[in-house]
Order: structure tokens, then C-alpha cells, then sequence
């Protein structure tokens, strides 16, 4: 078993397959630190995932359900999944999320162009973790197709969920209306108990991070348009 530093949390499992191994590299932690807790799967677990879901080779069944053991921990530590594209700008964290094939990879990618100095910090599943009462993005290993992810925390600036749309257009959301996209796009477990934790940080984190939907082409403009609705907001606070 090795110990990984993810999302400032030490976790230990076994990065058996050359997917999982590789992308768990980065966040290698230091020799002899123990974990804060570890992820252990039942004999035979990943290869009946595979015969259930054919389409996935066993090496990405091992690398998707042990990222999924990853995130039902991370509750427990104040932390929750989103499925978005994060991007840094700043010093600050930036979060587009929406369905698949929206185009939260291309949204962000808009922004490393327009925006020179930023990075993704993950590109499909970063956790959200609350330090010292203030949420931050985390890199993870488990980041989807593409493997952009670097293993950061960043403060949290804005909540972003995209639609398609023939012009951009950014508008404020209340958190009644952010709460169903969000759950849509994160972990839901199955467990009362834990269903509570995840409402309860849910809330937490719409009290301190305002949310967004942004509808959205993907032409260039659309990245400023994004930008100049969450510094407008912020702005708007300052003057009372």
C-alpha cells in the first residue's frame, strides 16, 4: 500500500494498473507518513465492476471506483466532489460545471487562452474541501479523459454552471436555485447520515461562494463574459 496527499488529506490504497499508477505519481506523499484513512475493496470487487460494465477496461474500474471510494471519504472531512472543470486565475478558483458534453473542458480551455498565467487545477472531478472555514478547489488524481490536474488547493471564487446558448450571458443564482444543479453534478450517497453532511456542507459552501449560470457559446467572448460577471458581483459587495 502507498499514501497519497489528496486534497490535504493523506489517503492510502494500492495504485495497482498502469492508470491509476500513473496518475497517482504526482501526489506521491512523503516516505513513512501514515494515512488519514485508507481504501480497501472487497477480493474479486474490480473485476466483477468489470464484467457489469464491459465497455470500461479493468484498469479504468479500478481507477473509477477507487476514485469513487476517494469521495464518499472525502465526506467525511469536510469535502464533497463537484464534476466540473476547475481553472485558477490569480490565485483564485474558478468552477464550470454542467452535464457531459456541454463543454466544461472547452470553457476553460477558452480561459487559458484569453487569460495568460492560468491553469486548470483539475479538469473533471476536483474536490471541494472546507479549510479553516473557508472552501477550496483540489486537484485530484482522479480527473477524467484528458489527466489535467496538478495537486493544488486554491480558495474557491465562483460556483459556474454552463448551458449552451447563441450568446453569453451570465446571470446570479440564489442557492434554492443552486442546490438542484449542484446535487446533479456531485456524489450522492446513499446513507441518511451522510446525505445530511453533504446538505449541510452544501449550504456552508453557498453561503460563502456565490453560484452562476452562464449561457454560453464557445467563442472566445464568452470566457471575459464569465470573468466580468463574478469580479461585477464582487464589486457590487464592496460598494454595500
Amino acid at each position: 500500500m502507498e499514501v497519497f496527499d489528496i486534497a490535504g488529506l493523506f489517503v492510502g490504497f494500492d495504485a495497482c494498473g498502469s492508470l491509476l499508477f500513473a496518475r497517482t505519481r504526482p501526489y506521491l506523499a512523503p516516505p513513512g507518513q501514515k494515512p488519514d484513512f485508507t481504501l480497501s475493496f472487497p477480493d474479486g470487487f474490480f473485476e466483477e465492476k468489470h464484467r457489469r460494465y464491459p465497455q470500461l477496461s479493468p484498469d479504468e474500474c479500478r481507477y473509477v471506483w477507487t476514485g469513487e471510494a476517494f469521495y464518499a471519504k472525502l465526506l467525511q472531512n469536510d469535502g464533497m466532489l463537484l464534476h466540473a472543470s476547475c481553472v485558477e486565475k490569480d490565485g483564485y478558483a474558478y468552477l464550470f460545471s454542467a452535464r457531459s458534453g456541454t463543454g466544461k473542458s472547452t470553457h476553460t480551455h477558452l480561459w487559458l487562452k484569453a487569460f495568460p498565467g492560468s491553469r486548470i487545477i483539475n479538469d473533471d472531478k476536483p474536490a471541494l474541501r472546507k479549510f479553516d472555514g473557508r472552501f477550496y478547489a483540489c486537484g485530484t488524481p482522479f480527473s477524467g479523459k484528458t489527466d489535467e490536474s496538478v495537486n493544488a488547493r486554491v480558495p474557491v471564487r465562483a460556483l459556474v454552471f454552463l448551458e449552451r446558448g447563441e450568446e453569453n450571458r451570465m446571470e446570479k443564482l440564489d442557492a434554492p436555485a443552486a442546490v438542484p444543479l449542484f446535487l446533479s453534478q456531485t456524489l450522492r450517497p446513499p446513507v441518511r447520515d451522510a446525505m445530511g453532511r453533504l446538505l449541510t456542507l452544501l449550504d456552508e459552501l453557498l453561503t460563502a461562494v456565490p453560484a452562476f449560470r452562464l449561457r454560453c457559446n464557445m467563442e472566445p467572448e464568452a470566457a471575459a463574459v464569465a470573468l466580468a460577471g463574478v469580479e461585477g458581483y464582487y464589486k457590487s459587495l464592496e460598494k454595500g
